[in-house]
């Protein structure tokens, strides 16, 4: 019982962060599930926006919750700045992995092609004309008209020009009788 007299104003306060980014976490997720289906996008990626949403609310959470535990700003800032240090360093070191899933967050809310979709991609170096068959967090898979499947860097396809050859292709092929998907 001394527990909750000493630190009743914190479990308080902790208590309503905790309903506050619940409530953040349901309303964002609701949106990105509507944005989504409202945009066709495929389940797979909305649940994968849905996970960046709450691990960023989570450390958001951790944070607001250690100054409202009574951290003193010269210890976060010591922790901040080692933690930074090291986490600046290792994304020096995959700065390309999350190019990737920045890009694949980007091509959630604004790529206008979907699965399904024929397109082509005005590479200099390696022109592509392809069935878009996965959106991936790195990558998209591609299905070339050969049948092999191609990897792309969702980073890469946002810096080359598309252009749309024909909506839902996979539906075309599969009404032809085609099974090279």
């Amino acid at each position: 019982m001394h527990f909750l007299k000493t630190y009743q104003t914190e479990l308080i306060t902790t208590g309503i962060l905790i309903l506050v980014l619940l409530i953040v976490r349901y309303l964002s997720h609701t949106l990105v599930k509507r944005i989504g289906r409202k945009s066709g996008i495929n389940e797979a990626r909305i649940h994968l926006i849905c996970r960046y949403i709450t691990v960023t609310l989570f450390i958001l959470a951790l944070t607001i919750e250690s100054v409202v535990l009574g951290a003193e700003l010269k210890d976060m800032t010591f922790i901040l700045s080692s933690v930074f240090a090291v986490i600046g360093t290792g994304l020096f070191a995959i700065w390309s992995i999350l190019s990737n899933v920045t890009s694949g967050i980007i091509m959630f809310f604004s790529f206008p092609y979907k699965v399904g979709d024929k397109i082509q991609i005005h590479d200099s170096d390696f022109p592509i004309e392809c069935i878009i068959e996965d959106i991936r967090a790195f990558h998209l898979h591609l299905r070339l008209d050969n049948g092999d499947l191609v990897t792309y860097p969702n980073n890469l396809l946002l810096q080359k020009a598309v252009t749309l050859i024909e909506k839902d292709a996979i539906e075309s092929l599969m009404d032809d009788g085609g099974d090279s998907i």
